[in-house]
């Protein structure tokens, strides 16, 4: 797969060459620095961009638009503020089929348990944290049971404490759901936590340079950063920047 931009000041090879396939229930990052084409390729794989070369398959079928069964959460939380918590987790169900919203209110209630905002369904967002806006993002995501899950570097604005209890969240909403993840970051020690294979990015233009297959037991604690396994990833992950010139990344 490949994306060309084209414009009056020249053509801008954005993707070159990215070759990937995700296996059903696996949770993959790609994890690379700014300008080297993660969220592109979110939005290629999600149908929202058309590809310049080669193709995208969901499923064996070649994607032609938006996909079925897919949930997207960007960095920020993109909820309404005139809206509840609950509200804002329902909207998808308004542009589907209307004999399915019971189901999906009971749904949107079990998920708002699972994530720790029991008791916050009539709060607004503006009543809520940082971490509590993008819990309830993750539930507006997972309502209708996403086969593909679309993560676009949803926790890089929140402070690492922050950070490090939602990465523990959704290590164990996946674990219970087991549907199939796709993780933008550009931080090290996330992409390890939480994946089973890392996907490293070089930019200019934006291109695979090595899939990482991560062997850590599962489910993975914080005390897993500590272990010698976890760190020769992060050293092996950080002398795969250096050689391409662009430095290590959080």
């Amino acid at each position: 797969m490949g994306k060309t931009y084209h414009s009056m000041n020249g053509d801008l090879t954005a993707l070159q060459d990215i070759n990937l396939s995700i296996r059903e229930g696996e949770f993959v990052s790609l994890l690379g620095p700014s300008g080297c084409g993660k969220s592109t390729v979110l939005r290629c794989l999600a149908g929202l961009e058309d590809i310049s070369t080669g193709d995208v398959q969901v499923k064996g079928k070649p994607l032609a638009g938006p996909a079925e069964g897919l949930g997207i959460v960007f960095q920020r939380d993109v909820l309404l503020d005139w809206r509840t918590v609950f509200d804002n987790i329902m909207l998808p169900s308004e542009f589907g089929d209307r004999s399915r919203v019971a189901g999906l209110r009971s749904k949107a209630m079990h998920l708002l348990q699972m994530v720790g905002l029991g008791g916050y369904q009539d709060r607004y967002p503006w009543e809520l944290s940082g971490g509590m806006r993008q819990r309830a993002a993750i539930c507006r995501a997972l309502l209708d049971d996403p086969s593909l899950l679309l993560m676009d570097e949803p926790f890089g604005a929140l402070d690492e404490f922050t950070r490090d209890q939602l990465n523990l969240d959704l290590q164990r909403i996946w674990g219970e759901i087991r549907n199939t993840v796709l993780f933008i970051t550009h931080s090290i020690p996330e992409a390890i936590l939480l994946s089973d294979r890392v996907v490293v990015m070089a930019r200019n233009p934006g291109r695979i340079a090595e899939i990482i297959d991560i062997d850590l037991p599962r489910p993975r604690t914080m005390a897993v950063r500590e272990t010698p396994k976890f760190a020769e990833y992060s050293a092996h992950i950080r002398s795969i920047f250096e050689h391409l010139g662009t430095g290590a990344t959080a």
